[in-house]
């Protein structure tokens, strides 16, 4: 075989995915910012809740989150996350923002503000599970207290074992968190972005008591341990390394 024939076996050999993909795609964008006399948070705020949300709601692109760590790495960070039906729409989107001129003259003006509005952005792809295939926003209801969310990535050994976790999610776990009050808002797989293969799922709770409960019960449910323990589920097979922050979603945030 030539070096052209074993790279292309390669690549497909890499990927075990054959369907063609139905869920939802998702924006994951990171803003690390510092607490500094630039006043990042409060001046990038203003500018996603005036500017950016309208106009990527003009565009055709939702539901939208905005939110920032309480508890996590690269605190102080604004996350916000978009959805798109397709790729393609990521696309529409994106023209359409280009050619928005209220919206490029007000991103004009935040960028020759004195200082940085912040630091880097950093931003990955996810494409939502077939079972789960787009996201379940939580009810808004007037005067409740904002949620609290936690965002989780689970890394894993290759994209076979990943391919493994996901029917996992899809075959009971899914279904476990939602009997015990662990709210999803979406499952995904990363299709571009880093420390690739893996997932990653948003959960909604009232508090953070309300997790400690939630996450105490399911470390103790029998459905759990019975799935766990079937052949080849086990984390150490299938997951090779799980990190998670607490997000609190910003005033403006639609999911909340």
């Amino acid at each position: 075989m030539n070096r052209r024939g074993f790279l292309a076996a390669l690549g497909t050999g890499l990927m075990v995915r054959a369907a063609a993909p139905k869920g939802a795609v998702l924006e994951l964008r990171y803003l690390r910012l510092r607490t500094n006399a630039d006043n990042q948070m409060q001046r990038t705020s203003e500018f996603l809740e005036k500017w950016y949300l309208p106009a990527m709601q003009r565009a055709g692109a939702g539901p939208l989150g905005f939110f920032a760590n309480l508890i996590g790495p690269d605190s102080p960070s604004i996350i916000y996350l978009v959805s798109y039906p397709t790729l393609a729409a990521h696309e529409a989107v994106s023209i359409k923002t280009g050619d928005d001129k209220e919206f490029q003259k007000a991103l004009a003006a935040y960028y020759a503000m004195p200082g940085l509005g912040y630091m880097r952005t950093e931003s990955s792809l996810l494409r939502c599970f077939d079972g789960m295939p787009s996201m379940d926003v939580p009810p808004a209801e007037a005067k409740r207290a904002p949620r609290v969310f936690e965002l989780r990535t689970y890394e894993s050994n290759n994209f076979a074992t990943l391919e493994r976790k996901i029917k996992m999610f899809e075959d009971g776990e899914i279904a476990i968190f939602r009997r015990l009050g662990m709210r999803p808002v979406f499952f995904a797989r990363t299709i571009i972005g880093q420390r690739m293969p893996n997932l990653t799922y948003l959960l909604a709770f009232d508090d953070l008591a309300a997790r400690e409960k939630a996450w105490r019960a399911f470390g103790a449910d029998p459905e759990w341990q019975k799935l766990r323990a079937q052949p080849g589920l086990s984390d150490a097979e299938i997951v090779s390394n799980i990190s998670n922050a607490i997000l609190r979603p910003l005033p403006f945030s639609p999911i909340r």
